[in-house]
């Protein structure tokens, strides 16, 4: 299959933007657990008496922000079960980081090592809550790799988009890749006029959702060859 975005040149960058869920971490390996484990509590407390809503339905959701994920799982509900769920995941999320619970993607570690010996800036933007978010990167033994952190959750922002741009006015950033699985990730890098590399592995997004990438990649690691390319 010919690759329609082919003949767009990449920019070096001096920083990449990397969303977590998805992209570094693989979610589900966490969050499937932690998700059951929260309706089970919310049964206990009857504040949800029913069978637990499919976990495709979350898994589908990834990429928005926590409120319009609760939205989408539980849509009758009223916001008080969204904030208690809320609550409960993540208490869930970050017992199991503890325990170990949890994997990155092949090559996350070394593929970032690699980027940040060449002289990469390195930055997290994600959607999710603070907590989790840095939980996961010092879980993970990410955290000496990352110049910055930002959260959804922890900057109030909106949409990415305007969490990735306060990324860059904070940070001084000019020319950057922001690299993620999901359409929210595509649009942060659009409309803040940066190069977008779509992660094609985990399988979360829609179809359609990564057209408008620049770039594809199928594995981690293949992301140190297209920023050797453009460095040619």
């Amino acid at each position: 299959m010919i690759e329609t975005y082919a003949v767009r040149f990449l920019t070096v960058p001096e920083a990449m933007i990397f969303d977590l869920d998805g992209t570094l971490f693989r979610t589900e390996t966490l969050l499937l657990p932690a998700y059951r484990q929260t309706f089970a509590q919310l049964k206990k407390e009857k504040l949800y008496v029913r069978e637990c809503p499919p976990e495709q339905r979350f898994i589908d959701s990834l990429g928005l922000l926590l409120e319009d994920i609760w939205k989408n799982v539980l849509p009758d509900q009223p916001v008080a079960v969204h904030e208690r769920a809320n609550e409960l995941l993540l208490a869930y999320q970050l017992e199991g980081l503890k325990a170990g619970i949890g994997q990155l993607y092949p090559g996350v570690r070394e593929t970032l090592r690699e980027l940040r010996e060449a002289g990469v800036r390195l930055f997290v933007a994600s959607n999710g809550l603070e907590p989790y978010v840095r939980g996961v990167v010092e879980a993970k033994g990410l955290s000496g790799l990352f110049e910055g952190i930002y959260s959804a959750g922890g900057y109030r922002t909106a949409s990415k988009a305007d969490l990735v741009r306060l990324l860059l006015s904070e940070r001084g950033v000019g020319k950057a890749w922001m690299v993620g699985d999901r359409v929210s990730d595509v649009e942060a890098g659009k409309r803040n006029g940066l190069t977008v590399i779509g992660c094609d592995y985990a399988g979360f997004h829609h179809a359609g959702e990564l057209e408008q990438a620049d770039r594809r990649i199928g594995g981690f690691p293949q992301l140190l060859s297209h920023y050797r390319a453009a460095l040619v």
